[in-house]
Formats: structure tokens, sequence, C-alpha cells
């Protein structure tokens, strides 16, 4: 009889196991997400680097999307405030170039645009750059294409912008 009252026990406390993990779980999640820091201060950007659309990394996107991405490997930076910097070249079918400097803070999930090029390369510097939620409405979604194919890791920074070229190129 003590085998079968045992086994009449069981379900009940496999529930209280099952719930006990689920909580755990939920806790550690939590603590793998970091807060935003209240204190956090972005480095100034730099000036638009130059950059060369023949050497690009291609960043894949939705089949949708006719225009070509990639980002020139010599623009890549990631910046001691966790901001990875770069220039996103976008190609037309028709061949046409503009090239975007770029910054995308993994920390909070966003991404700030600091200035544009033409197909001749010359810059045109954002009055007001502003971060906006990489997952936002924005008429392209080549930096969340790019935040998930080899910027980011969660919420934290991929590592260094050697191992983020990796991560590019080996997607």
């Amino acid at each position: 009889m003590p085998e079968s009252l045992s086994l009449r026990r069981l379900p009940s406390a496999l529930q209280k196991c099952l719930l006990l993990s689920l909580a755990c779980c939920a806790l550690a999640a939590q603590a793998q997400v970091p807060a935003d820091n209240p204190d956090w201060q972005e480095t100034e950007a730099p000036a638009p680097p130059p950059f060369n659309p023949r050497q690009l990394v291609s960043v894949d996107m939705p089949p949708y999307v006719s225009m070509k991405f990639g980002v020139d490997p010599a623009t890549l930076a990631v910046t001691p405030d966790g901001i990875v910097r770069y220039v996103m070249v976008a190609v037309s079918p028709s061949g046409s170039v503009n090239a975007f400097f770029e910054g995308i803070r993994c920390a909070t999930g966003e991404v700030k645009s600091y200035a544009r090029a033409n197909a001749q390369g010359v810059w045109t510097l954002v009055k007001e750059p502003e971060w906006r939620r990489l997952n936002g409405k924005q008429p392209s979604k080549h930096a969340l294409a790019l935040a998930q194919q080899g910027v980011c890791e969660g919420n934290a920074t991929a590592g260094s912008a050697a191992q983020i070229l990796r991560n590019l190129k080996s997607k």
C-alpha cells in the first residue's frame, strides 16, 4: 500500500516541481536582460567615413526587397559605449547607390542614422539624429536585419568588429 500512496502523491509533487522550475526560468530570463543604464552617455559620433561599394558584406533581406544591402567592413566599429557604427550601402536594381552612416545599440534594440550619402558619395548629416526602435515603423528594415544577422546577441553586442564580420560572413 505505501507504493500506491506515493504514486497518488507523485502528480502533485511533479506539479509543484514544474511550477518551481518555470518560476526559476522566468527569473533567470529577467536577470539576463540588462536594465537600461540611466547614466549611459553616447560617445560623439565621428564624421561619416568614406565607403567602398565594391567590398560589401551582404545583409540578407526579405525577398520582396528589390535593393541589395551590404556593410562596408572597413567602416564597422564597436565603440566603448556599446554602439556598433557602420556604413550600410543600398544598391538598386538599376545600379544606383545610396549609403547610410548608422549606429545600433543592442542593449536597447535601437538604431540611429547619423548621415546619408548619395551616389557620388557626398554625405549629408541628419540634422537631429534620434534613436528609433529597430523593430519600429521604418521604411526599410536593413538595420534590424543587420542586428539579427551578426551585430547583436540578444541585448548585447556580438563582440568585436572582427567577430561581427565573421558572423555576417558565416550567415
